[in-house]
């Protein structure tokens, strides 16, 4: 019965979409000559590795966020880096400018973080799914029932014969519920052999921890070698790469088989999911400078013209044809000779010097008089 008080809105949907799995792989594996699909191992196997698919492709969009949010904080190195050397004493200043600058370009880096975020929730609902399916262990938080009590009851969307189906199920002795270390509830499966859950589990463990260190490496070779110089970048890639694929072997052993297979087909998933969406990043990167370029040169200037500036003291405008400029030749020389044409007007206008007005005509319009007698500009004669 659904619980609000607990996190069953976290088991709920975990144990369904792992059930829709079951059923289907269960169908099509039963349908093999002389396999039982229910107990069938690779059944169960099969749910858990496509429930990762199943709610990495759900957090397929928050992912890509979680590349361009990266990407775009290593672009922004270098102004955070100014903002520290400027506000490095005065941290609410600081804390205020970084706010500025993430407001300016769009940027949360909580997005960043959102998908890690996000599968914590799911780690944590399959892995109490799993353990719910044998709960004769003791310990903290565990049930302590009997084998008859614990194959009587159901687990969140599976039935009471689910679970014993899950029970029954083992690859060469090595149920999927059962971690290496293993020590209480071993009744509970059908088969329990230690050495062939240590063939099983190891290899896996080891795949889970190679896979990691990859996933790891192919993020680190992909940033900047700006963001990779920073202290705080380079702790965390160290930890990325050498740390957190050693937490996956060494906590192996604690974990059951069906965990450890969830943290491979978490790592293959992400593997394949990283590099398709970084060469779609890529692609739309390359297709932008293409643009870009083709854009500068439309509006560049013919070979050999000169850049006519804009009205108003624009930036220049591409060159014009032959034609127009031709045109624009012969307009500016004819506003040239009218101008000239129109001064030489204004000379021949003025009065000559001595000549008396003495006529009302000097309060016209023109300025001068109108029988004024026109100066000439014939050369005087030399006396001999």
């Amino acid at each position: 019965m659904f619980n609000w008080l607990s996190l069953d809105f976290i088991y709920y949907p975990v144990s369904g979409i792992m059930w829709v799995w079951y059923k289907l792989f269960s169908f099509l594996l039963g349908l093999i000559p002389g396999v039982d699909g229910p107990t069938n191992f690779f059944a169960w196997g099969l749910s858990v590795t496509f429930l990762v698919f199943t709610l990495r492709a759900i957090l397929y969009r928050p992912f890509v966020r979680q590349i361009e949010t990266t990407r775009q904080m290593q672009e922004l190195q270098p102004q955070i880096k100014a903002l520290q050397k400027k506000y490095g004493k005065d941290r609410q200043r600081m804390a205020l400018e970084m706010q500025k600058l993430q407001k300016e370009h769009g940027f949360n880096p909580i997005l960043g973080c959102l998908p890690m975020l996000a599968q914590a929730p799911v780690f944590i609902g399959l892995y109490h799914v799993l353990n719910s399916f044998n709960r004769t262990q003791t310990g903290f938080g565990r049930l302590g029932l009997t084998v008859q009590e614990n194959a009587s009851l159901g687990n969140y969307f599976f039935s009471a014969e689910d679970v014993r189906n899950f029970l029954d199920a083992h690859l060469f002795g090595a149920p999927l519920g059962a971690s290496m270390i293993q020590t209480v509830g071993l009744d509970a499966f059908k088969e329990f052999n230690r050495a062939s859950v240590i063939a099983v589990g190891v290899p896996l463990m080891i795949i889970a921890g190679i896979a990691t260190h990859f996933n790891s490496r192919a993020s680190v070779a992909r940033q900047s070698p700006e963001a990779a110089a920073a202290p705080q970048t380079a702790m965390m890639n160290r930890l990325a790469l050498y740390f957190f694929p050693l937490f996956v072997v060494i906590g192996g052993p604690f974990l059951p088989i069906a965990i450890i297979m969830y943290w491979v087909s978490n790592n293959i998933w992400t593997y394949g999911q990283q590099h398709y969406v970084f060469g779609q990043i890529e692609q739309r990167e390359e297709a932008k400078k293409k643009e870009d370029l083709e854009r500068r040169a439309s509006n560049a200037p013919a070979p050999g013209a000169k850049p006519r500036k804009a009205k108003g003291g624009g930036a220049p405008k591409p060159a014009a044809k032959v034609e127009d400029a031709t045109v624009d030749a012969v307009d500016a020389a004819d506003e040239s000779e009218s101008k000239l044409t129109a001064e030489s007007k204004l000379v021949d206008d003025v009065p000559e010097t001595g000549t008396e007005l003495g006529s009302k005509n000097v309060g016209t319009r023109n300025g001068a008089q109108k029988n004024a007698p026109r100066r000439t500009n014939r050369p005087k004669k030399r006396r001999p």
